[in-house]
Formats: structure tokens, sequence, C-alpha cells
């Protein structure tokens, strides 16, 4: 994992997974170091990954105050558990359902959930989170939220792309990657994770743009995406094509075959 700051009040805790066919994926997790610290998100559970322990690089756990889980899928809980437990004060930010869909691995303690809701705040000493629902997200449980003080949005999923090579994955910045290349890439990621869109109505689905348009990030930190700095207004623009991008389809099982072939011993490449 790499970190990364943006000014005094966020670090950035970068991963990436290489999924074939695709490209090397963004992983991020985040700690807003506000008067009461946030961690967002809690990156992989894979067994050579050791989130808390990058954590304690950037804050002392137990001064963790709490953990904003943008959503409840493997990719941001995998290290929830051990935070937990090293961060006694510590509760859990989510939605309902987003605290049903976590009981069904292994169940939140009640005296540490916070329910949370699109369009309510959430008071951290020094300034106030505001959660909204990002317009495309592959999880009923996604929230983030816009943090007015530092001027950064922090979007789960939204606005992701697979980058071309570990390092842009967990470079610093998305302004290194030709802004051609990343509209196909975010384009491609949206059609992945959130497939739903090509079923929208294309006006309604431009109005949920609006209020992001409105808030106007200076930076937009994305749990799949570098950080973005300056990138909003274009990166919406990209967004707004996502119902009329070419849907994704996956490899199938002849084609895993034929990759599997490939590393049969003897066989030529």
């Amino acid at each position: 994992m790499t970190i990364h700051r943006i000014g005094h009040e966020i670090s950035v805790l970068g991963d990436h997974l290489e999924v074939a066919g695709i490209g090397f994926l963004p992983v991020n997790a985040f700690v807003l170091h506000a008067a009461e610290p946030v961690v967002v998100d809690t990156g992989l559970g894979l067994p050579d990954r050791d989130f808390l322990n990058t954590l304690g690089s950037v804050v002392d756990p137990e001064d963790v105050r709490w953990i904003w889980l943008s959503h409840p899928d493997r990719d941001h809980t995998g290290g929830l558990f051990s935070l937990l437990a090293s961060a006694p004060r510590a509760r859990v930010v989510t939605t309902f359902a987003g605290a049903g869909i976590m009981s069904t691995e292994r169940p939140l303690p009640l005296d540490r959930i916070f329910l949370l809701n699109p369009g309510q705040c959430l008071d951290v000493g020094d300034r106030l989170l505001h959660a909204f629902r990002p317009p495309l997200f592959d999880n009923p449980a996604t929230i983030g939220f816009w943090d007015e003080k530092s001027a950064a949005c922090f979007s789960s999923d939204c606005f992701g792309a697979p980058m071309p090579s570990a390092d842009l994955a967990e470079g610093d910045s998305a302004g290194d990657v030709k802004e051609g290349d990343l509209r196909t890439a975010q384009l491609l990621w949206a059609t992945v994770d959130s497939p739903w869109v090509h079923l929208v109505d294309p006006g309604r689905y431009a109005e949920t743009l609006v209020p992001l348009r409105v808030m106007q990030p200076e930076v937009v930190l994305s749990t799949h995406l570098p950080p973005a700095a300056g990138l909003a207004p274009q990166m919406l623009d990209t967004l707004a094509l996502a119902p009329g991008a070419d849907p994704f389809i996956g490899p199938d099982q002849h084609a895993l075959e034929e990759m599997l072939a490939a590393f049969e011993p003897g066989r030529a490449g």
C-alpha cells in the first residue's frame, strides 16, 4: 500500500487489484484528519494486506472516532473488525441496509453503529459531513459525503476507473492519465460496476449529477480512482455519457478455458 497526503487534512491509503482484461483497479481508503478523525472504508481483506498497520502510520487507531463505511462490499471492509478492536471509541457510519448486509457475514455490534441516510449530516467536531448517494453505485447501501471544509467529495465507487499500470493505480493524481484515456476508463468502470445505467431515463439520470456540479469539489476521492484534483467538471461530463456507453460483456466459460489452456506446460504462447 502507498500513502499520499492531500493538504494537511486528508491521507490516502492506496492499494490496487489487477483485474484480467480490465487493468489495475485502485482500491483506496482514506483518513480525514478532523477534530474527530474519520476513516473512510478499510481496504482489502486479502491475507497479504495489513490495513491496520498502514493506517497506524497516519493516525493512532485509538484516536479514530468514526469509520465511514461507504458500502459493505468486501473491497471496502477488509480491515473493519480489526480496526473496531483497536479503536474502542469508533462507531461505524452506515445505513440501515448496510448494517443488515454486514450481518449476513459477521454482525456489527449495535452499540458501535451510527445509522445515517443520504441528505443527513454527521458532526465530526470541526465540520459537518454531508451524506449523499452518488450518481453511480453497485450497492443499495452506498453513501458518500461532501466535506465543505476541505472541499473534498468522497464518492465511493463512483468516478472509478481501471488504470493501465499498478504505479498509476496507486499514484497520487488521476491527472497523470491522459484525458481521453481517463474518459474511456471511467466509462468502462461505469458499465462494469453499475450496469443498470443503460436502463435509466437519461434526463432523470442527468439530474442526479446536478448536486455534484453545485458542490464544485476541488478534489474527488473515489475508492477506485487516484485522487482527482480539479477534474470534477470533466469527470461529471464523462458520467453523463454512461447511459449510452457500450455495455460491458465479460469473458464467458469458453474464454476462461482458453486462458487456462494457455498456461498448460509446454504450450507455446
